[in-house]
């Protein structure tokens, strides 16, 4: 008797613990994995599972997920091109009392994708906001890297120019963290060059396919990184490139360093933006750095 009393007791703990098929309404922003399917949350399977929708950048990506996991659900594309006329839809959707699940095709919403105007709206409207965390290449290759953990920038892609490319890194490069940069593995070995030509004692972590079968990590100056790209030819697949920050002694950019940003930035922009861009990225009094703005100019034009 006492043991069928114990076995209804666990049944019903079980019963407690089993997540329910109801979702609250709301907009639940969903990581998925990166690249192993295996790498998605318990509760990400749950809010898949159990939402009325999901809003995905490329349907038959989100289906494939679903597939390996025994899932099914309404699948509705959101991306780029159709993202300004889903966008009330899903609002409404949600203001209705659905449940809608935003997801990438890889990685956590909003991290270089367009949720963000959708999740903006939503919080905007007083409509609910919830972050099911998981898979994010950024943070995968930071705690791969082997670089300064504690404090790091996530920069997204750089400009595919040279010119706006060397002023963004110029920024980018300035803070006090660890850099993480996207780039398209037929740009790496430039970036790598823009990098070498901007900071270059920098340590560079290149990590290449996370997660995947054919996962690839490189470490070494930006110049070295840069020489083996451009030998070997643009690799296969996603990058990740980990900058780590300056040191004490570079962190105190010299004057130098600041001519060069100050040169990469006039390129494209007129005296006054240039200078206020590298005054705030190096830290110094924007009436000096417009001087030496003016300089850098001159000897430009004399040139």
């Amino acid at each position: 008797m006492r043991e069928d009393a114990d076995d209804n007791a666990s049944e019903r703990a079980g019963e407690a613990h089993r997540p329910t098929r109801t979702l609250a309404p709301g907009l639940y922003v969903v990581a998925v994995p990166i690249g192993n399917l295996r790498d998605i949350t318990l509760r990400a399977l749950d809010v898949l599972r159990d939402a009325d929708m999901i809003a995905c950048e490329d349907t038959r990506v989100t289906q494939r997920l679903l597939s390996a996991h025994g899932l099914s659900g309404t699948l509705t594309p959101y991306h780029d091109h159709n993202a300004a006329a889903r966008r009330p839809g899903l609002l409404r959707a949600v203001a209705e009392g659905k449940a809608v699940a935003l997801v990438s095709d890889a990685g956590t919403p909003l991290v270089s994708d367009p949720g963000y105007k959708l999740v903006a709206e939503a919080v905007a409207q007083g409509l609910p906001v919830i972050p099911i965390p998981g898979a994010s290449a950024a943070l995968a290759a930071l705690a791969g890297a082997g670089l300064p953990s504690d404090r790091f920038l996530f920069a997204g892609f750089p400009p595919p120019k040279q010119g706006a490319r060397r002023t963004w890194l110029g920024e980018v490069l300035a803070a006090r963290a660890s850099a993480i940069l996207y780039e398209g593995p037929s740009r790496l070995a430039a970036t790598l060059e823009d990098i070498a030509h901007l900071a270059p004692d920098r340590r560079v972590a290149v990590m290449r396919e996370l997660t995947k079968l054919h996962e690839e990590h490189r470490h070494g100056s930006p110049a070295a990184l840069a020489g083996t790209y451009r030998r070997d030819g643009p690799p296969r697949g996603e990058v990740v490139i980990v900058v780590g920050p300056p040191e004490a002694a570079e962190d105190a950019m010299d004057d130098m360093a600041i001519d060069r940003m100050l040169a990469d930035a006039l390129a494209s922009m007129r005296v006054k933006e240039a200078a206020n861009m590298v005054a705030e990225a190096a830290g110094r009094p924007k009436k000096e750095i417009y001087a030496r703005a003016l300089a850098v100019a001159k000897r430009g034009n004399d040139a």
